[in-house]
């Protein structure tokens, strides 16, 4: 880690170093040759004009020798020009050997009365030269200064900064060795420190005291190892409570995650299943196919689900309520076996007591019947009685033939036939089976909506549930109106269809609506007894479309009619939807 830090810094300082000597190199150096080059200039037209009013003239006498004494004195090349560009004297060359001055851009400038400078190679000795140019009578004078000595002096000071650069990398070399020892060693200790807090240490701390950077950071890591020991302390404490909690509930409770490995599991579990062990698979353990069918849905649709398990212990059955965690599930476990074992009785003993009961009301009906052909009809309060008892023992009989239905639905015993059928089929059966009732109470039967799709039923028993619901609709809905029937496509993923059952009755207020499929619930009760209803047919109705697998609702409002909905599985889901619908069943 050290030989990492130290590469880094030193990285960085070389490159700011090189960015700094570039910048010198490329700005301030050639600022300075620049500025050096002007004062030249300056210095030249100053010396050139001393030279032009000490010359005056081009035909001053003795001209090549006051050319070499201002040479001396000015540090430069001196030249005297005529006005056809010939030299007529020059400090270094031989005059006549030299090319005509005509067109040079300084000698031009100062045949029109102006001081003219120019930099470029002499043609004469092939260097460069900075020449500057004065007007005099019949010519100009001019000074030409070296540039070789400014390049000779750039060199130098470019020499000086490459080696200040490589002192100061030097310098930068050492002082990140010695940073990246300094910050190896606090790194090191927030190194210790995160190891001990992954290790569980929540107890350990930084000892760094300094105010840059990194010792912000250890106080902080300090901070929140602090408050990682109070939260995993209060968690603990929490746990701790959570774990005496659960283990007082009489239910049995276990945690499993999401590859449905048992995580956690309260007393009341450990003792139901004593071959419990934390980690193991939940399907070793619990082997009711209905519970590990809830588990696997609930965990792929995070939501709750609920199933009974039967297999869990001999004799006894449970509901399992299956609730989705962030990274599993929770599976509670209700003791159902007394409340079955209730409930079984319960219609064991009202499917004994509507049995017993078919033979008498029988008899009733039939000698009500004799005594009413043997009555003459002039006989008036007698016939009056007698019509009361056969419309009461009608209403008996109906009553004890929907409690049989519905105790041998409830009980499993009606056992489902299902085959693929077409949602259509079902329908025109209704329409067909039920036309004659509806005539008689005055209404017409119509489908709506028809599919050809075909669906898993029980023929016999879904005109079971067509015949409750159209019957009520002929109960309740005013003479000559309508009865729609259909079926259309639902928006789950479940692959079902949903029918309906529609009519132009007065409504049901909607606080009836959760009850109105319950045993004996009735709306208006002095109505329904008119209508000569028992208060079973929406129950009866209820249990066979569960049985089916499927769902049962209504969607009315009070003086618009109401709309019975009951659903399907497509054959296409026909396996799932079967085993589904077995499971119910036996329950």
């Amino acid at each position: 880690m050290r030989t990492r830090i130290f590469f880094k810094l030193l990285v960085a300082a070389v490159i700011v170093i090189a960015v700094a000597t570039i910048t010198l190199d490329f700005a301030v150096r050639r600022s300075w040759e620049a500025s050096l080059r002007q004062q030249i200039t300056l210095s030249l037209t100053q010396k050139v004009e001393l030279f032009a009013h000490e010359v005056q003239d081009v035909n001053h006498p003795g001209l090549p020798q006051d050319v070499s004494e201002i040479s001396k004195a000015a540090n430069a090349r001196a030249t005297v020009i005529n006005r056809a560009g010939k030299v007529l004297a020059d400090s270094e060359a031989n005059p006549p050997e030299m090319e005509n001055h005509a067109t040079r851009p300084e000698f031009i400038a100062a045949l029109q009365g102006r001081t003219g400078s120019n930099a470029r190679r002499s043609h004469t000795l092939g260097i460069e030269f900075l020449y500057v140019a004065a007007p005099i009578h019949g010519g100009a004078v001019r000074l030409a200064y070296p540039l070789t000595e400014i390049r000779e002096t750039v060199s130098e000071v470019r020499k000086t900064l490459i080696e200040a650069s490589a002192l100061a990398l030097i310098i930068a070399i050492l002082l990140a060795m010695l940073a990246a020892n300094l910050i190896v060693r606090r790194l090191r200790r927030i190194m210790l420190f995160a190891e001990g807090l992954a290790s569980g240490e929540l107890s350990t701390r930084i000892s760094d005291n300094s105010s840059d950077e990194i010792g912000q950071v250890a106080a902080a890591l300090d901070k929140t190892a602090r408050r990682l020991e109070d939260t995993f302390h209060a968690l603990e404490s929490s746990r701790n409570q959570f774990e005496t909690l659960l283990n007082s509930v009489r239910e049995p409770v276990i945690a499993i995650s999401s590859d449905q490995k048992v995580l956690w599991s309260n007393g009341a579990f450990s003792r139901l299943v004593p071959q419990l062990r934390i980690r193991d698979s939940l399907i070793e353990m619990v082997r009711d196919p209905e519970v590990l069918e809830a588990v696997h849905a609930s965990l792929a649709a995070h939501d709750a689900r609920s199933a009974k398990a039967r297999m869990l212990a001999p004799g006894r059955i449970f509901q399992c309520t299956v609730a989705p965690m962030p990274s599993g599930a929770v599976l509670v476990f209700h003791d159902l076996t007394d409340i079955e074992r209730v409930e079984k009785t319960r219609r064991d003993f009202i499917a004994n007591v509507s049995h017993e009961l078919r033979t008498p009301l029988t008899s009733i009906q039939g000698y009500t019947e004799t005594l009413l052909d043997s009555t003459p009809k002039t006989d008036d309060p007698v016939r009056e009685f007698l019509l009361v008892i056969r419309r009461n023992a009608s209403r008996m009989a109906r009553l004890t033939e929907d409690l049989l239905k519905l105790a041998r639905v409830e009980s499993g015993e009606w056992k489902l036939e299902l085959q693929n059928i077409p949602a259509s089929a079902l329908l025109i059966d209704a329409e067909i089976n039920l036309r004659g009732s509806a005539t008689q109470h005055q209404k017409k039967i119509s489908i709506e909506r028809s599919s050809d799709q075909q669906v898993v039923a029980d023929p016999d028993a879904i005109q079971q549930v067509f015949t409750n619901l159209i019957e009520n609709a002929c109960k309740y809905a005013p003479a000559d109106t309508q009865i729609t029937l259909g079926v259309r496509e639902t928006k789950n993923e479940g692959g079902q269809l949903e029918f309906y059952v529609r009519d132009s009755g007065p409504g049901i207020a909607a606080e009836h609506h959760g009850r109105l499929f319950e045993r004996f619930y009735r709306v208006d009760r002095a109505r329904s007894r008119e209508a000569g209803g028992t208060g079973l047919g929406l129950a009866i109705v209820k249990h066979i479309v569960l049985n089916h697998g499927g769902t049962v609702r209504i969607e009315s409002v009070v003086g618009q009619g109401s709309t019975f909905l009951f659903t399907l599985p497509c054959a296409a889901n026909a396996v799932h939807h079967e085993e589904s619908a077995s499971a119910t069943q036996s329950r």
